[in-house]
Parts: C-alpha cells; sequence; structure tokens
C-alpha cells in the first residue's frame, strides 16, 4: 500500500480511538531503521506511523551539511517509494520540534506540503510536533494557533504538546517532577485556542509523568488515568465527549497495565525510539563481539569479509528493530487491525 493519505491517516486514527488501541510510531534515522520499522508492522498486520526527529532528520542530512529539512523530505520520498511494497498503511510524521528549529524544520515542511497540495497531490508527510513545552502556555498555544491553520489548508495534522515531558530527547530536556503533569485548566485553554476539530484536527501529547529515555523503576511515576480527568474536565465545559486524541510520549520502559490504562482513555499514538534503538544495536553488537576476529583485521591478518560486510550485520539489526516493533503493536493493540 501507499503512504496513507490524509483520508486514509483520519480512518487511523478514528479506529484506533473507537477500538481503544494504539499505533506505535517509531523513530527511523537511516534506510536501515525504516526497513525495519516497515517489516515490523506488516509482520504484525498493524497500520503504523514512522516519525523523523530534527536529531534524526540531521543526521539523515549527512554530517557534511546536516540539513534537516533535505534530511527528512530525502528519506520521505524514499518511503513513499518503499512502502508501496508493503501490505499496511503508513504515516510519516515529523516528531519533537522546539520553537528555535520551527524555521529550519516544521515551517519549511509544511510549506512543500503546501505547493504539492496545491498542485493537487497529497502532504508529503502525514503530520507534523510542535514542542512548546519549553515555553509558557500563552506562546505555545499562540504558534500552534498558527501552525494549525497552515496543517488545516495542506490537509495535514497537528500535534501539539502543552506541558513538558520529562527527560531528555534532541537537546530538549526537562527535569523530573511535579510539572510533568497537565491539569484540565491546562487542557481547557488548548480547546479555547484550538478548538475540538473545526479549526483543523490535531493530536495532543499531555503530560501524565512522562519521561524520555530509560530509568530505573520508582524514578518515574506514571499516571495515564490523569487523561480521563482531562477528558472529563472539557467534556463537562464544552459538552463533547472524548474530545483528545492524546499521544503517548516517554512510551519506551512502560509496563503493560500502564500502557492499557492509556488506551482506555484516549491514547492513539505512543512514541518509541529508546527502546527500539536497543533492539537495533544489540544484534550488532553481538555480532562484533562474536565475530571480532572477522570485523578487526588483527595480528596482521585479512579478517573476514563476509563478516563485517554491513550487510551481514544490517540484516541482524534490521530482524531485532522488527521483532520489537511486532512487539509493540501487541502491546497498544493494533495488530492485526489494519484497514483492509
Amino acid at each position: 500500500m501507499p503512504i496513507a493519505t490524509p483520508e486514509v491517516y483520519n480512518e487511523m486514527l478514528d479506529r484506533a480511538k473507537a477500538g481503544k488501541f494504539a499505533y506505535p510510531a517509531i523513530n527511523v534515522t537511516s534506510s536501515q531503521t525504516l526497513n525495519a520499522a516497515l517489516r515490523g508492522f506488516a509482520e504484525a498486520e498493524s497500520d503504523g506511523i514512522v516519525q523523523i526527529s530534527t536529531g534524526g532528520a540531521e543526521f539523515l542530512g549527512g554530517q557534511y551539511s546536516k540539513d534537516m529539512v533535505t534530511g527528512a523530505v530525502a528519506l520521505a520520498e524514499y518511503a513513499h517509494i518503499l512502502a508501496e511494497k508493503y501490505p499496511v498503511n503508513i504515516a510519516l510524521h515529523t516528531d519533537h520540534c522546539p520553537k528555535d528549529k520551527l524555521d529550519g524544520y516544521v515551517r519549511p515542511l509544511i510549506a512543500i506540503s503546501e505547493e504539492r497540495v496545491k498542485a493537487g497531490r497529497n502532504p508529503l508527510f502525514q503530520s507534523h510536533m510542535w514542542d512548546g513545552s519549553a515555553e509558557t502556555l500563552a506562546d505555545n498555544l499562540a504558534i500552534a494557533q498558527e501552525l494549525l491553520e497552515r496543517t488545516s489548508a495542506a490537509k495535514i495534522i497537528l500535534e501539539v504538546e502543552i506541558t513538558p515531558t520529562g527527560g531528555e530527547e534532541d537537546g530538549v530536556s526537562h527535569e523530573i517532577n511535579d510539572e510533568l503533569y497537565t491539569t484540565v485548566e491546562d487542557a481547557i485553554r488548548t480547546v479555547e485556542a484550538l478548538g475540538l476539530g473545526e479549526k483543523g484536527r490535531y493530536l495532543l501529547a499531555a503530560s501524565f509523568g512522562n519521561v524520555h529515555g530509560v530509568y530505573k523503576p520508582g524514578n518515574v511515576v506514571l499516571r495515564p488515568e490523569l487523561l480521563k480527568e482531562l477528558n472529563e474536565g472539557v467534556a463537562a465545559k464544552f459538552g463533547k465527549p472524548s474530545p483528545f486524541d492524546f499521544v503517548f510520549h516517554g512510551g519506551s520502559g512502560s509496563t503493560e497495565q500502564e500502557i492499557l490504562t492509556a488506551l482506555e482513555n484516549g491514547v492513539v499514538k505512543m512514541n518509541l525510539d529508546t527502546d527500539t534503538q536497543y533492539a537495533f544495536t544489540r544484534p550488532v553488537a553481538g555480532h562484533m563481539f562474536a565475530n571480532y576476529d572477522g570485523v578487526l583485521k588483527v595480528d596482521g591478518e585479512v579478517g573476514n569479509k563476509k563478516s563485517y560486510d554491513p550487510r551481514t550485520w544490517g540484516k541482524l539489526a534490521e530482524a531485532g528493530m522488527a521483532a520489537r516493533v511486532v512487539e509493540a503493536t501487541q502491546n497498544l493493540r493494533s495488530a492485526g487491525n489494519k484497514i483492509k
């Protein structure tokens, strides 16, 4: 199937919300990790989301120029061709983009999609994230309003993060403290600024103790039941039940019960990066340790070309990451739920 059209992406999100499941959103940084993500979704018979962060886009742009837009566009175009060979629907998304990188990343990408839509084509990316969690809520929502007007016109869905996610990702960091919990007042102010769909669809990354990265048990206190409070608080004021399409950030390492509670309360997308990074790298490390005398020219020997051929260890990496993607679809209940 081709990359999801705007109509298919909306259907994907509607089905997830109605069926109380969510799509893993897998961060990719190369054609190899893209292949791994697509393979995992296909093997699980799950539609899914592939996303590129600012750091991932810079890496994709090459270390000579480190151009984020070039990197993101190149992989997106590659994905549009590659995805046609997989029997699932895949949406392309850009992950966390703070204020100082909007002009160098998200705004140019929106402009590209605007031109595509004017020419009668579909947008290059199906959704973009604006991460204003480091700004005041007023400034965050003011920028979100501007972006939502543009994304809606270009048939793109906007993702907003209104309060901080702890830990660090691509240079944006927040302390792990009591501020990692979105309030009903925060949610009401979001609706007052962005509406309930009439101004354009958006995904809401609310904070319920989420933390990027990996932490030992007890260091992070997740409260996914908070999402129910946010939905009910907004519903009581505006009269629309279950108003939000929630995103679960910092999902790596979450317990099964935390995930299930989040799904019951409206999460339709969960980001995975740390766990899939490890799943990709671990088989490579195993191969290098087990075949050190082949991948290295030890003591003047010539090594073993078959051991250091990137295809040899690259296939192991792809399989490892694909298996973790399958596991994620099972945890999030999207496995077997692809649109026929």
